[in-house]
């Protein structure tokens, strides 16, 4: 395993976003990744702006957005596709057929959801893929207990975020809300992955993930078998951890 440690907040948001540059320099034709929250939030503007100040080519890169909130509207704040967009994706200038979303909407999410995997591996699959880390070890909106075997799917999202997102939209509780994400197979094919966490509320559950056993009640656990994952954390959210000399 790789486990990187920034001193500061901003240290950390800027080895976040060159992770990214470097592998859009790198290779301008990626298929990267990204994920959404307060983690990322910093790590997308920041990346906007040094394009801002030294553009470099995107026009080749495919970006795609981990997962999405079911059940509203994609122009929601709180949709992923909007965040997204929002954060990074208009600031470089991306177009529509380079930005692939699972969908908010959807008569046949079973469909979309492997229309979406078969879009992602028809572009050669995932170069880069940044995590997030849930404070119950979740990836996407794969919650503990999700199969490690799994593939994209539409599953439930925890009672505090439903809760939230039915007061921001006004929606009733007949309507039901879910998310839908990549699965944890798809997760682990990614050819290079980047698992981002700061702050002292991801303290336990950063050293859970590195330290516990692999186990599907912390879902993140898995990537310990994952050949090529970097685990980006700042001084904060790696406190617990048992540094080998």
């Amino acid at each position: 395993m790789k486990i990187t440690i920034a001193n500061t907040e901003q240290e950390f948001d800027c080895a976040a976003a060159w992770r990214v540059i470097g592998q859009m320099l790198a290779c301008p034709a990626s298929v990267i990744g990204l994920s959404t929250g307060r983690t990322t939030g910093n790590m997308h503007r920041l990346i906007a702006e040094i394009h801002g100040r030294y553009p470099f080519p995107v026009g080749e890169t495919t970006f795609f957005g981990l997962d999405e909130v079911t059940g509203v509207s994609r122009h929601y704040s709180g949709a992923c596709y909007t965040m997204l967009k929002t954060e990074l994706i208009d600031a470089l200038g991306v177009d529509e057929e380079h930005f692939l979303m699972l969908p908010t909407r959807c008569d046949d999410f079973p469909r979309a959801c492997a229309d979406f995997r078969n879009e992602i591996a028809r572009r050669g699959g995932i170069d880069l893929l940044i995590l997030g880390l849930g404070e119950n070890g979740h990836l996407g909106f794969n919650q503990p207990g999700s199969p490690f075997g799994g593939e994209a799917w539409v599953t439930h999202m925890n009672a505090e975020l439903e809760e939230r997102i039915r007061r921001e939209t006004g929606t009733p509780p007949d309507v039901p809300l879910g998310g839908a994400t990549l699965g944890i197979k798809d997760i682990m094919q990614a050819r290079r992955i980047v698992l981002v966490a700061k702050g002292e509320n991801k303290t336990d559950i950063v050293s859970r993930m590195l330290q516990g056993p692999v186990t599907p009640d912390v879902p993140a656990s898995v990537l310990q078998l994952h050949p090529d994952c970097e685990f980006l954390l700042d001084a904060k959210a790696a406190g617990k951890l048992r540094m080998k000399n």
